[in-house]
């Protein structure tokens, strides 16, 4: 694997790239000023209206500072005359008068204070473009190095396409294997796989493979439900049929107790390989598990557990905080779309972000190691169940 070479920057001089990307990220503060303004109106179309345009700024691939210097930011589809005000007082002051009166008088002003505290650790996307671009160092993974995705669903579960479509889009990204990770059976919601349809699931694997050759792979794993105890909704005996196991959370998100040892009692589950978006938290809607973090990590880096950074928009889990505390921990990690359909497999560039601003090095990332070295990891991991 060949990486692309930087001059490596002096470390105080690493951290200031990290926190103008972050803390200059304008069109994230902007888009949170405008949930803020959805979350005190009065009915659902007023919020819409705001949603509507935060979506908008949070997908700008501009700094929406250059847009209003230029006077130009109307030209933005869905930025209304009251957008722009907020906006427009943002950019030039730092803040926005108009959000703050708001604020002041609202019976919301609570929820309000609530709901920021589910947007930290984020990037627009415009951000996310800053940290693939920024010289952060030699040997930091890259989107270049990144061979392959490993949570992705299909029409198995809640995906919106076939397999194929799925590989084939991920073919046309440059990436040469495929981890197709449909939702388990004890997630209906997810319309979650039976063994049953595992097992004609495989078979399609099989055939795909066979027909596309050695060029590309599709591996075989499986998205499985953490329980409230920590178990999974996928027995021992039925973890060796795939060639990789995904554990993540799905329930008791919001609660407010402590849940370290559900995590530890995942990532010490026969054959797990990866734990998936493992706070579950959701922008602008949770927070998602509390635990000691660096407790979990530590036994997911003395089992070779690889921790995920999940790149879906909405999840951004794990961030690069808390990915920086499970790189001091020794920890792999799995950097991951969660696409739903050919257009989402884009987010991996997000999860790859957030890596890069961790100072996550490629080594570290199964998504850039080579095939032999990939499947003896997934092997390792598949032992303890066969």
């Amino acid at each position: 694997m060949t990486l692309a070479t930087h001059s490596t920057p002096r470390p105080g001089r690493k951290q200031k790239v990290v926190d103008d990307i972050v803390h200059g990220d304008l069109n994230l503060a902007a888009a949170a000023l405008l949930y803020d303004m959805a979350a005190m109106q009065p009915t659902e179309r007023s919020q819409f209206g705001y949603k509507r345009a935060a979506r908008a700024l949070v997908n700008l691939p501009a700094d929406v500072s250059e847009l209003v210097a230029a006077g130009i930011l109307r030209e933005v589809p869905f930025i209304g005359p009251s957008s722009t005000r907020i906006i427009s007082e943002l950019v030039e002051s730092g803040q926005s008068a108009t959000v703050e009166a708001a604020l002041a008088r609202s019976a919301a002003s609570a929820k309000v204070l609530q709901l920021r505290g589910y947007r930290e650790g984020y990037l627009s996307h415009f951000a996310m473009q800053q940290a693939l671009a920024a010289s952060l160092g030699s040997g930091l993974v890259e989107a270049a190095a990144y061979r392959g995705d490993f949570q992705t669903h299909s029409t198995w579960s809640d995906g919106s396409v076939a397999i194929a479509e799925m590989a084939d889009a991920a073919a046309a990204r440059g990436h040469s294997c495929l981890g197709i990770t449909d939702h388990s059976y004890g997630l209906p919601i997810a319309r979650g796989m039976s063994m049953e349809d595992v097992a004609r699931q495989h078979r399609e694997i099989d055939e795909l493979n066979r027909r596309l050759g050695e060029g590309f792979r599709v591996y075989k794993g499986i998205e499985a439900n953490i329980l409230a105890d920590g178990s999974l909704d996928v027995q021992p005996g039925e973890r060796a049929s795939f060639d990789f196991i995904v554990a993540s959370p799905h329930s008791q998100l919001r609660k407010t107790d402590d849940q370290t040892g559900r995590m530890l009692a995942a990532v010490r589950g026969q054959g797990v390989s990866i734990l998936g978006h493992p706070r579950g938290r959701m922008f602008n809607g949770r927070g998602g598990v509390i635990a000691d973090w660096d407790r979990v990590f530590a036994e997911a880096a003395a089992r070779r557990v690889a921790v995920e950074l999940d790149g879906n928009w909405h999840r951004q889990d794990l961030d690069f905080v808390l990915a920086r505390r499970a790189m001091a921990a020794g920890c792999l990690f799995a950097l991951d779309s969660d696409a739903h359909s050919p257009a989402e497999l884009r987010f991996s560039e997000y999860a790859v972000a957030h890596a890069r601003l961790a100072f996550i090095p490629a080594t570290r990332v199964i998504n850039c190691w080579s095939r032999a070295d990939l499947e003896a990891w997934m092997r390792e991991r598949a032992d303890e169940v066969r």
